[in-house]
């Protein structure tokens, strides 16, 4: 059987229980060899994080230790640019080869953005797409991604064929976890214990990030 791996990216500012349970359950539930996680440096549709990028691959790092199924990939953080995805799968098929199972997960927000991503209409050449929704979730695609959706979705996410090419979603109940909460509680001196893993914790409170300045 060909290799299975999926990638989630984000700017994990910081990461969180929330990503690492659906990152978890997802690399299990589709029998991936291996989950990546990619830290963005500077994301095109969003302000650039005031904690650095090195820091921020460091708490990743940390959250991730042990658990043989997620890894961490920095390829992004390599670039003096902004991190556009396609670039990232581009890269990963240029390094895996063109028979391993891609699958880039997406959630159901970031999947209706799809038509403001750079060069989107090409994703699909280089992965699978995996949308995790919601099971109360009731909006719809936006009008740019319904024949898209129509002429490439499966309705049985276990039966995607092929090493890319395919849509499918993934019902599950997220974390109700909020990296911007876990920011402002940081920031106004309280707990974020149990929300974040205790090695992320740690280095947190060792470097005093996301603390208020004076």
């Amino acid at each position: 059987m060909s290799r299975r791996i999926g990638v989630l990216g984000g700017t994990f500012n910081p990461v969180h229980i929330g990503h690492l349970r659906s990152a978890l359950e997802v690399a299990e539930e589709f029998a991936f060899d291996e989950l990546r996680l990619i830290p963005s440096a500077r994301p095109p549709h969003r302000d650039a994080p005031a904690v650095s990028a090195e820091d921020r691959l460091a708490l990743v790092r940390l959250a991730v230790e042990g658990i043989e199924l997620l890894q961490v990939d920095d390829r992004e953080l390599q670039r003096e640019r902004p991190s556009y995805s396609i670039e990232t799968l581009e890269s990963l098929r240029a390094e895996l080869g063109s028979e391993v199972q891609l699958f880039l997960l997406l959630g159901w927000d970031a999947y209706c953005g799809l038509p403001s991503w750079h060069r989107w209409q090409e994703l699909l050449d280089y992965c699978h797409i995996l949308v995790l929704q919601r099971p109360d979730a009731d909006s719809e695609a936006p009008e740019a991604l319904r024949d898209l959706q129509a002429a490439r979705s499966v309705a049985d996410p276990q039966s995607m064929s092929g090493p890319c090419g395919e849509i499918s979603f993934v019902w599950q109940t997220p974390l109700a976890i909020s990296a911007t909460r876990i920011r402002q509680l940081l920031a106004s001196n309280r707990s974020v214990r149990f929300l974040v893993p205790d090695a992320v914790l740690a280095y947190i409170n060792a470097h005093g990030l996301y603390r208020a300045t004076s």
